[in-house]
């Protein structure tokens, strides 16, 4: 099951930077001008979990695999993209297709850098990408109102969805957020094959320069009183720092440098797993001596559709979920000690999977 998240923001705004920083990669360019991404890059990246190190050691696993996350580095947007202007709409409609979006905001002053609006403002800049993806979503609204009131007779749903599309119009005109709004279950379910941008989770990213505290920024301080009726989540790095660790060879390497910045883990580290806890996803394993695996599901998925991401076999010919929690599991030495002591449980078709979970799924097909 793939997810994916968007960067987006102004150009120059250290968006390929932090996108090669937390791929370990070169494949986005990054210079000293607008546009210089223009087909967007996708890279997996591999989300830490320590617990998934520890069940690997315990079963002695010959393979030790994690989850992952799709990055994709959306060329850089600007006023008027909505209408075409930049590169327009091609790049919009990329963001459509991810499952969150993070917004990078330029925090520092830098004049050999160059800003696309000849100054460095961080509100306005902020404001600029909110905008453009807003009036995105009220073009993609009246696209869709104009088809379904020229089919409104072919299908009921029609009419439940134009009465819902027209009150997300409104409330996106009087820049209010859609996500407030009080729609009930089947509703929101309808919304959701709208393919609104605005209904994505978002995650501000602050770039500071290599010189500047992380927490001490007159910048990311304004951004917070910004957006304060929000409550959005807001994390701010250094991609110039970020690009250093990513360069260093190995784990003790990075450990130090981050030890010798005061920090307990990398601003990337923060990014892929505030990403990871704002899609609403957990993680439970698979153990064994040929490999242990991490494996990403939503919240509350049942245990058939659990299994069925490791092979849609699994799901059709379900018979059990043989369960242990991550902390038995460790406390009792593994799946066997854990069974010695009655803390594997057989779970049916019902069982919602539970973050850190050991399973072992029986089925029959």
């Amino acid at each position: 099951m793939g997810f994916s998240c968007g960067i987006v923001g102004l150009p120059n705004v250290g968006k390929s930077t932090l996108f090669n920083a937390l791929t370990n990669s070169q494949n986005a360019k990054a210079s000293n001008y607008a546009f210089c991404t223009i087909e967007p890059n996708k890279a997996i990246v591999e989300v830490p979990d320590n617990r998934l190190t520890k069940i690997g050691k315990i079963e002695n696993s010959k393979n030790i695999i994690p989850t992952q996350l799709n990055f994709i580095d959306i060329a850089g947007l600007v006023k008027g993209a909505s209408k075409g202007e930049g590169l327009g709409n091609k790049f919009l409609s990329h963001i459509k297709e991810v499952d969150l979006i993070l917004h990078v905001i330029r925090c520092f002053d830098n004049p050999d850098i160059d800003h696309i609006e000849d100054s460095l403002d961080p509100i306005r800049d902020m404001k600029i990408i909110e905008e453009e993806l807003i009036l995105s979503d009220l073009v993609n609204i009246e696209e869709q109102l104009k088809n379904l009131k020229k089919n409104i007779d072919k299908e009921e749903i029609n009419k439940e969805k134009i009465l819902i599309l027209e009150k997300i119009s409104q409330n996106i005109s009087l820049k209010k957020d859609i996500n407030n709004l009080n729609f009930n279950k089947d509703e929101i379910e309808i919304i959701k094959t709208f393919n609104l941008i605005s209904t994505k989770p978002k995650i501000f990213i602050c770039n500071l320069s290599e010189k500047e505290k992380l927490e001490d920024n007159k910048y990311i301080n304004l951004i917070k009183n910004n957006l304060n009726n929000e409550n959005p989540l807001i994390i701010s790095i250094s991609a110039e720092i970020e690009s250093q660790i990513a360069q260093l060879e190995n784990k003790v390497e990075k450990k130090e440098f981050l030890k010798s910045l005061g920090w307990n883990d990398s601003g990337l580290d923060r990014i892929i797993k505030s990403s990871y806890i704002k899609l609403d996803l957990i993680t439970y394993f698979t153990a064994g001596e040929k490999e242990t695996k991490a494996w990403t599901i939503k919240k509350n998925t049942k245990a058939p559709d659990a299994s069925a991401v490791i092979h849609t076999d699994f799901k059709k010919g379900f018979i059990c979920a043989e369960t242990t929690s991550y902390d038995d599991y460790i406390k009792f030495g593994g799946l066997k000690g854990a069974k010695e002591n009655g803390k594997i449980r057989q779970e049916g078709k019902e069982y919602l999977i539970k973050d850190g979970d050991v399973v072992h799924f029986l089925f029959n097909i």
